[in-house]
């Protein structure tokens, strides 16, 4: 088994995801997260199950619902109020709790202590995080920030239990049924809840289908499979390059500064990132 390309192909998942903050700030109609959520999920769904045209046993059936719920319905609408209402860097730091909160679970499910190095490597992780990403002038919005959090532990269960259930199904169609399910549950919120969307402009139709086809279709199905290959904590420490993927983002993009202290973070980051892969396929 190849790990590091395995690794690698399932690392293209946070990088796209870490576009996301850039892409609602920047260029989609403003204060509508169930709507964005909702178009970027759906259509990839209805595309990958067209295409793949496989249905799932009939035991796997709850658990694929279960899963849909946490990847997409809860993770996305909860990614989508904390992008409106933070900077994309601190809506992403929230997520680098993510490794700790899979071993948590790991722990607390499955009886298996995560050693004292993995443990350590996690807090170096958000150590970082917070190194990079936190000033005195940083605006702490409770719903947005409670929307961060909540959604990182909705994706940490959904790394879990995806690698714990390992379901007997291709990995396109697990893409394709989860975004499918996920997106039917968004539905009704965005029609309850968001304003309807004004005449979309060239730039918006086109930012909701890199949403669409890049940030659900190609990284959902990266992500599925590197959770069938890798270790839980190996593939939820690689949602840590979605907040450096934001923040290269903003300095590239947006011209943001970049402080020595912040290059510092950095480092610990991908220090943390490597650790904990050297760590889990090791412990696999």
């Amino acid at each position: 088994m190849n790990t590091s390309r395995d690794v690698a192909l399932t690392a293209l998942a946070p990088v796209i995801w870490g576009s996301t903050y850039l892409v609602t700030s920047e260029w989609l109609p403003p204060d509508r997260p169930f709507t964005t959520a909702f178009l970027r999920v759906l259509p990839a769904g209805v595309l990958l199950t067209l295409f793949t045209r496989h249905l799932p046993a009939r035991a796997d059936r709850w658990r694929l619902g279960v899963l849909a719920a946490l990847n997409i319905w809860l993770f996305q609408a909860l990614l989508f109020v904390a992008a409106y209402r933070l900077p994309g860097g601190l809506a992403a730091v929230l997520g680098a709790i993510q490794p700790l909160l899979v071993m948590l679970l790991a722990w607390g499910v499955d009886r298996h202590a995560p050693s004292p190095y993995s443990v350590g490597a996690c807090v170096l992780g958000v150590v970082g995080m917070a190194v990079l990403l936190l000033s005195p002038q940083t605006v702490w919005e409770p719903l947005g920030i409670a929307a961060a959090i909540a959604g990182a532990a909705c994706m940490a269960a959904g790394t879990y239990f995806g690698c714990r259930w390992r379901m007997d199904m291709p990995v396109l169609a697990l893409t394709g049924w989860q975004l499918l399910i996920g997106g039917a549950m968004l539905a009704p919120v965005a029609w309850l809840v968001d304003t309807p969307l004004p005449k979309l402009t060239v730039l918006q139709v086109s930012a909701y289908a890199y949403l669409s086809l890049a940030g659900a279709l190609l990284a959902y199905a990266s992500w599925f499979r590197g959770i069938t290959r890798l270790p839980p904590v190996a593939v939820a420490s690689l949602g840590l390059l979605s907040p450096l993927t934001a923040l290269l983002l903003g300095w590239i993009v947006l011209g943001q500064s970049m402080s020595s202290t912040a290059m510092v973070g950095l480092v610990l980051v991908l220090a943390s990132i490597l650790a904990l892969q050297l760590t889990a396929t090791r412990g696999r």
